[in-house]
């Protein structure tokens, strides 16, 4: 097929497809929730799979971050590979090695096993995600529609990751291997269906393909996801050197970039970035889900460790959240259009400041319905605004480069999720570790121990017993309380400024 040939065939694909857009829009948000759920699936499910395998600290560290690691700095290359391959040949492709990798995983028999088959989950899900966004772009030509579709999306994306420790709470009480497992009998359901549904959609004119470009892309975003991580956790490396792999990560990509402006044929156009809405857009997303995910950890945290729910009412209490993610993305697509892009996307980080401040003043601790409140102040202002930071980036991209625009997307919840976790996270700990005061009765080991979380803390307790251990245990939750507080001012603050930055650079339409 010559070039002349190959675009009017793919508008005349396009056209065919029309009338099952919303089948599609079906499909592709059943494979997103496969990816995001993995994320946080093994939050509950970690005390299983100890005693199972008897991994490491180590070990189970990477059992649980290696699938982030891994998707994060893949989404760019499988965007692009997408846009001049075939995205719908990338999503058959990730769809069997998905499903591959969980069997795998479901039936590792060592700790090692399950961190590589956890690796190949990654790289599934990174040859899956970007092609997702770029064909409802692609099929959904009608600007309304689009918002709507991108809603739809958007809150799939939101709710795949808080839904996952709920589901793996539900599936580890059978056997922890299920919150694998379950993913094989969906993927064989989705693979005819996306054989048969999907359009095909490559470069009618494709473009050579730099290794050396791909390969610092990689790299360059795995040492800052890395170095992001163990800045925040501190579990493989200290902190000076984290700090290292961070600034390396940078280099690398700042090479990137500038090799992208010399190239004819760049990887990657980032060009896009000098479009202000674009940029905007991908900051949103980035500190949309940094707020989302780093929040969520703490308070996962709090209502295990503090209020002393179990996991699984621990993720029921989080519903709220969930429910009005959901909520939000498709509210906010009828409203996107009447608002403009400026009011929401600035009004919906506004509203998620909004929801966090009364933690800090009302005493929500010993309120419930309060709570449930603020979650639901969260987790709809937080779609809202990735809603219009998802629609902004895909309408600046024009559509040959929508599988590049997608992978950037994507990319900046990667990082949002890693960046909220290692920042928040090291808040939380700067706050906590002086606030825990010396307890009678516990010896200095066991304090250095308290003082490291809440969870060790706990741990201690537990161990001492007696009036000594609920004493430690008493005063290690109102420190972390007060550091949760600290937290929570910090992400307000961040909101507060995001919001404005985004109503002062963004026109309204």
């Amino acid at each position: 097929m010559t070039v002349t040939q190959a675009v009017p065939f793919a508008r005349r694909a396009g056209r065919e497809h029309q009338e099952n857009r919303w089948k599609i829009l079906v499909l592709l948000c059943v494979s997103l929730l496969l990816i995001t759920v993995d994320a946080t699936v093994l939050h509950i499910a970690v005390p299983a799979l100890t005693a199972a395998l008897e991994p490491s600290a180590v070990q189970l560290l990477w059992i649980i971050d290696v699938y982030s690691l891994i998707v994060a700095p893949l989404l760019i290359l499988f965007g692009t590979l997408g846009d001049r391959y075939g995205r719908k040949r990338l999503v058959i492709a990730g769809f069997v090695l998905f499903g591959v990798a969980s069997a795998g995983a479901a039936f590792a028999p060592t700790p090692l096993a399950l961190v590589l088959a956890r690796a190949l989950l990654g790289v599934g899900g990174a040859m899956i995600m970007p092609a997702t966004l770029s064909l409802i772009r692609q099929v959904f030509t009608d600007r309304r529609e689009r918002a709507i579709a991108l809603g739809v999306w958007s809150a799939v994306a939101a709710a795949g990751a808080a839904v996952g420790p709920l589901i793996g709470g539900l599936l580890v009480g059978w056997w922890w291997g299920a919150v694998f497992l379950i993913n094989v009998p969906i993927l064989l359901v989705l693979l005819p269906a996306a054989l048969r549904m999907l359009p095909e959609y490559r470069d009618p004119e494709p473009r050579p393909w730099d290794v050396t470009s791909a390969v610092l892309s990689v790299f360059g975003i795995l040492a800052l996801a890395f170095g992001l991580k163990e800045a925040g956790s501190g579990s493989l490396m200290p902190f000076p050197a984290a700090v290292a792999v961070f600034l390396t990560g940078a280099g690398l990509l700042v090479w990137f970039a500038r090799r992208q402006t010399r190239l004819e044929t760049p990887l990657l156009d980032v060009s896009l970035f000098r479009r202000r809405e674009f940029t905007t857009g991908v900051l949103g997303v980035l500190l949309g889900v940094f707020a989302l995910v780093g929040l969520q950890l703490m308070l996962a945290q709090y209502l295990q460790l503090v209020l002393g729910d179990t996991p699984v009412r621990a993720a029921f209490r989080m519903l709220p959240l969930v429910l009005s993610a959901v909520a939000g993305g498709l509210v906010a697509a009828h409203i996107l259009p009447r608002l403009g892009m400026r009011a929401t996307m600035s009004g919906g980080l506004a509203l998620v400041a909004l929801a966090l401040t009364p933690t800090l003043t009302w005493g929500v601790e010993g309120h419930p319905v309060m709570l449930a409140c603020c979650f639901v102040g969260i987790g709809f202002g937080v779609q809202v605004a990735l809603l219009a930071a998802s629609d902004t980036i895909m309408s600046a991209a024009p559509a040959s480069h929508a599988g590049g625009a997608a992978a950037i997307e994507g990319t900046a919840y990667e990082l949002g999720a890693g960046l909220g976790v290692a920042v928040l996270g090291t808040i939380t700990t700067i706050a906590y570790a002086p606030a825990v005061p010396d307890v009678r009765g516990i010896p200095g080991g066991g304090m250095d121990q308290a003082r490291q979380s809440l969870a060790g803390a706990a741990h201690v307790a537990e161990e001492i017993g007696g009036s000594a251990g609920g004493a430690l245990l008493n005063a290690a939750r109102w420190a972390f309380v007060n550091a949760l507080h600290t937290t929570v001012v910090v992400s307000v603050v961040l909101l507060s400024l995001t919001a404005v930055a985004v109503a002062m650079l963004l026109r309204r339409d």
